[in-house]
Formats: structure tokens, C-alpha cells, sequence
């Protein structure tokens, strides 16, 4: 049996499956997160699904989550795993790692994660080889939900916004100038505050201002980070919510920019199963 984790900030998904990629089990906890959240919390959460999984011996437990970004970090993951369980081979690895499995597998392509933030990365089939730094989303993040409400609010509290889009907006929200201020710098999670707003922003595509903004946040990401890969050589495969929920529109205006998308997956966890179980 083999065991993968795939991390968020919100939560985590332990599924266990077979060699033949069958999964027998599968257990949701708190999110584990090295960038956003206190070492404490992350190694109790880990055990609480080490115990979970209870005491049966694991050929492999594979572990992504964002923040992966030195050996010492690898090292403290994989040593905890590797006192309370026993297990063939354990792998902790970024969440681009994860992207990267699901959509290429073991074939060379371009991997972006399109949710609350973005991420890109060039995958040789082993390694990411190149990454365009993502920035978060104060200085980079492009294409991402959080980007999107950013640019909406930040045109919002200066009267840009169409009227009739601004109305339902505050029909809908706190959408005081103190409320938002309040919302967005007071949140333990600003980027979250700001991508929370993707929804309705996109339920108004129709509206030429809206989709004005959505597609200039995304012709932003394709020119500022796709671009800077092989496009023309490889696929892109796109790993997200945010990017599933807008697949259509991401699809059409690479078309239009010369570039080539691959599989669209709203999680990574069935692309890793597969990956896991070598069938891809």
C-alpha cells in the first residue's frame, strides 16, 4: 500500500491506494502548510494522520505541501514520518512538485498552478528544471483569484467599477471603504479575503468591464511567466480550482496568444495516484 498527502492551508487529503492505483482509504485533516503555518501545528496535524492511517506497513508515503524549500525541511518531515510508521520510502516534495506529476507525469511540459495564488514551473519528466518566481500575490501571482480580487477592489473604492456590477457588490458585501480596508489588511489571510471574490467577479463576465479585467489578469500571466518557457515546444497543464472554474476562457485567450495547454485538473491528487502507481 502506498499513502499520499496533498496540503493546502486549508486542509489536507491522505489517500491510500494500492500498487494498481485502488485507493482503500482516505482521510481529510487540517491543512499543513510550512509557509503560512506554525511548525507545531503542521507536525501535529501530520500525526494525527500518521495515526489515522493506523499500523499497517507502507511500501511509500508521498508528501506535498507549499514551502518545501530547503533539505532541512525535507529532512524534519521524513524523519517524523519515519519514527511512528513503517514504510519503504518516504518523499516530501512543493506543491509544484505535485502539479508538475499530475498533469506531465513523466513526460517533459510546463506545469502552473492557478488558484488563490499562481505557480509556474518547466518539468524535465524527474525535476522542475526552471521556475519564473511566482511573487505572491503583493508583487506577483498573476492569473491567480487573489490577483483578480485585488484589481477589482482596488478599482472598486475608486468609483471604477460599472454601476450596475457596483451595486450588486454591496448588495452582497461590507463594501464601506472602512469595511473593506478592515476585511483585507486585518485578515489573517488576505490573499484568501481577496480571492474569496473570484466567484462573483466572474458570475459578471458578461460585462465588458469585468471581462476586461479577467482577461488582462490572465493575459498578464500568460506574457509574465508562460511566455518566459518553451511554449511553442511544450504543453501547459494547468492545476487549480480557479484555473478549472475559468478553463474556457484561460483556453481561448492562449489560443489567441500561441499557446498550447494540456490536461486542466481541479486538484492534483488523481494525476499523483496515477503518477504513484506508474501508470502515467
Amino acid at each position: 500500500m502506498k499513502v499520499i498527502v496533498e496540503s493546502g492551508a486549508t486542509k489536507s487529503d491522505w489517500r491510500v491506494f494500492s500498487a494498481e492505483g485502488q485507493q482503500t482509504g482516505r482521510h481529510i485533516l487540517s491543512g499543513i502548510n510550512v509557509s503560512t503555518s506554525s511548525m507545531d501545528h503542521n507536525l501535529a496535524t501530520l500525526a494525527a494522520g500518521l495515526e489515522a492511517i493506523g499500523s499497517q506497513e507502507l511500501e511509500g508515503i508521498y508528501f506535498y505541501t507549499a514551502g518545501v524549500v530547503t533539505d532541512e525541511i525535507r529532512e524534519l518531515f521524513s524523519g517524523f514520518i519515519l519514527q511512528r510508521i513503517r514504510v519503504g520510502e518516504v518523499e516530501v516534495c512543493t506543491d509544484l512538485v505535485a502539479a508538475a506529476r499530475a498533469v506531465c507525469g513523466r513526460q517533459s511540459g510546463i506545469a502552473a498552478i492557478l488558484g488563490t495564488g499562481s505557480n509556474t514551473c518547466f518539468y524535465d519528466g524527474k525535476d522542475v528544471s526552471q521556475k519564473v518566481r511566482s511573487g505572491g500575490y503583493i508583487i506577483g501571482d498573476e492569473g491567480s483569484g487573489a490577483v483578480l480580487g485585488k484589481l477589482f477592489i482596488a478599482d472598486f473604492i475608486k468609483g471604477l467599477i460599472p454601476a450596475e456590477v457596483a451595486e450588486d457588490f454591496a448588495s452582497r458585501y461590507d463594501a464601506s471603504y472602512a469595511g473593506i480596508v478592515e476585511k483585507v489588511y486585518r485578515s489573517a489571510t488576505p490573499a484568501q479575503t481577496l480571492g474569496s471574490l473570484a466567484p462573483f467577479i466572474l458570475s459578471h463576465y458578461d460585462n465588458d468591464y469585468v471581462r476586461g479585467l479577467v482577461d488582462g489578469n490572465f493575459r498578464s500571466f500568460i506574457n509574465r511567466s508562460l511566455k518566459r518557457y518553451d511554449t511553442e515546444r511544450y504543453p501547459v497543464g494547468v492545476v487549480g480550482g480557479f484555473g478549472w472554474a475559468c478553463k474556457d476562457i484561460l483556453s481561448r485567450l492562449c489560443a489567441e496568444e500561441g499557446v498550447r495547454l494540456g490536461t486542466f485538473l481541479p486538484e492534483p491528487i488523481d494525476g499523483l495516484i496515477r503518477y504513484h502507481s506508474c501508470k502515467i
